[in-house]
């Protein structure tokens, strides 16, 4: 049963078409900006090793490769373009540059430790890493402090991922039979509704020809 909800489960499919790449492009669209939440990318992968689908320490590896240079990528736009960059819609809107003055008092006051800090806050990891690199923060630097701290998040959540396989399994097979249910139950409803529907116009239908029954025949009656 277990290796049936396995073989069922979401996270088999980009895995069987992009294999090892699929973690790797999902951390490294996470950095540039995508709705993609690293920690349940890095979960999912720990699924997989679960499921018996990759090996711990390749995976591992290659989620803490992803995260490094999904993290230069807006190092990289705030170290080249600098502020200019938020003048782009998007990418302000990604940025949230409201929250740029209070990261660039934090860098200053504390250096490549606010990194090890702001890695593990997903809210503030793509404005703090463009603002490490408006402030022109040594690369090396960088990089080394955010490594640092990849290397304590990214095997925490893959093996989070391993040792709660079972529970994940059966939570989105859970999942999965809600939404059957529910699909089922939005069919229902709008079915009855259409009925309910097509009865109360019949009825209107049905009173408006007995009014004007009644109005040609009230002469009639009269006479």
């Amino acid at each position: 049963m277990l290796a049936l909800l396995v073989e069922e489960s979401v996270l088999m499919g980009p895995f069987r078409s992009l294999g090892y790449w699929a973690p790797f492009l999902f951390l490294l669209g996470a950095g540039a900006g995508l709705p993609v939440p690293e920690e349940v990318t890095m979960t999912g992968s720990g699924y997989l090793v679960f499921a018996g689908k990759v090996d711990f320490l390749l995976v591992t590896l290659t989620c803490w490769s992803a995260t490094l240079l999904g993290d230069s990528i807006p190092y990289t736009v705030g170290r080249v373009f600098g502020r200019r960059a938020l003048s782009v819609g998007w990418v302000a809107r990604l940025l949230h540059e409201e929250r740029m003055a209070g990261l660039e008092e934090r860098m200053q006051r504390h250096g490549a430790r606010a990194i090890l800090t702001i890695r593990f806050l997903p809210g503030l990891r793509l404005p703090g890493f463009f603002t490490a690199g408006v402030l022109k923060m040594p690369y090396r630097r960088f990089i080394g402090v955010d490594a640092l701290a990849a290397c304590v998040m990214v095997p925490f959540y893959v093996f989070l991922g391993k040792a709660f396989g079972t529970s994940i399994a059966t939570l989105e097979r859970t999942v999965a039979d809600y939404t059957e249910w529910l699909g089922f139950a939005l069919l229902i409803a709008l079915a009855s509704f259409a009925v309910k529907s097509w009865i109360g116009r019949q009825d209107r239908l049905a009173g408006a020809a007995k009014r004007a029954d009644g109005a040609d025949g009230g002469p009639e009656n009269g006479r």
